[in-house]
């Protein structure tokens, strides 16, 4: 075969290949900034359909709406398909999968997230919610944090990072049943220092709550509290964090605590 031949048989292959489908979401909403930024990076790497909260989501953990209807809404989008949905971060992506997409994504990808999701925060958080149901749903699946609180805050300096590392999964693939948990510190783009596969931190949030009053007199509680680290270990993503370097977590959906397993057969059970 001529090289010219050649070179029209390759790219005749390169155009005929799919782009990779990228399922969205998020938990701080469709209008959110770092969701934004998120479409757009996705955008360039595969074809890009979006299913996200009409309203802010944060904390609803793995909650799914069974008591009221499910509302799904096309909006306008430029270069890709956008939906927003009156549910939880997890039935935007059973509502992807069951009803929007016509097969499978090749990813997903939840964010980026407007706060910390390392350590205790993946219980509490609708954005990793949304990346372990991908998981459930055998779908390679990850999660982005900044840990910046601003309202300003800008989330186009991890972009570079969110697409190398979306591009891995769907170059190399996932270990089955796992999603990961991706947290990028807050500082300047040039201070970061690189990437660290990590263990989540023991940690845990001291909790208070205020006790406020509302205009009729009537007592409410606001939850606030403190974040304390217990790990000392260096090779958690609270570490990470806190040393300059992006934490990349693996998380599984197995919440069986498999060493507690030889100590309950101990017990008696005997009536």
């Amino acid at each position: 075969m001529h090289k010219i031949d050649t070179f029209v048989f390759l790219l005749s292959i390169q155009l005929g290949k799919k782009k990779p489908l990228i399922l969205v979401t998020n938990d701080d909403s469709i209008n959110a900034a770092g969701i934004k930024v998120l479409i757009n990076t996705m955008c360039e790497i595969g074809d890009v359909v979006v299913v996200a909260p009409d309203s802010p989501q944060s904390g609803m953990g793995h909650a799914i709406t069974l008591d009221s209807p499910l509302r799904l809404k096309e909006i306008k989008a430029t270069g890709h398909k956008e939906y927003i949905c009156s549910g939880t971060p997890v039935d935007c992506v059973k509502l992807a999968v069951n009803v929007v997409l016509q097969r499978k994504p090749d990813l997903l990808v939840s964010g980026i997230n407007h706060g910390s999701n390392a350590s205790i925060n993946v219980i509490y958080s609708g954005t990793m919610s949304a990346a372990v149901e991908g998981a459930l749903e055998g779908i390679p699946a990850i999660g982005f944090s900044l840990l910046d609180y601003a309202q300003d805050a800008d989330f186009s300096v991890v972009q570079k990072y969110v697409k190398i590392i979306a591009q891995n999964a769907l170059d190399k693939g996932m270990p089955r049943r796992t999603c990961i948990n991706v947290n990028f510190p807050s500082i300047p783009e040039e201070q970061l220092k690189g990437v660290r596969v990590c263990r989540q931190a023991n940690g845990n949030w001291q909790e208070e709550f205020d006790v406020r009053e509302d205009p009729t007199g009537k007592k409410y509680y606001w939850l606030t509290g403190v974040f304390v680290n217990y790990d000392k270990g260096k090779d958690t993503d609270e570490w990470a964090l806190a040393n300059g370097y992006v934490s990349i977590v693996p998380v599984q959906y197995d919440l069986t605590a498999h060493h507690a397993v030889p100590f309950l057969n101990e017990w008696s059970y005997e009536i």
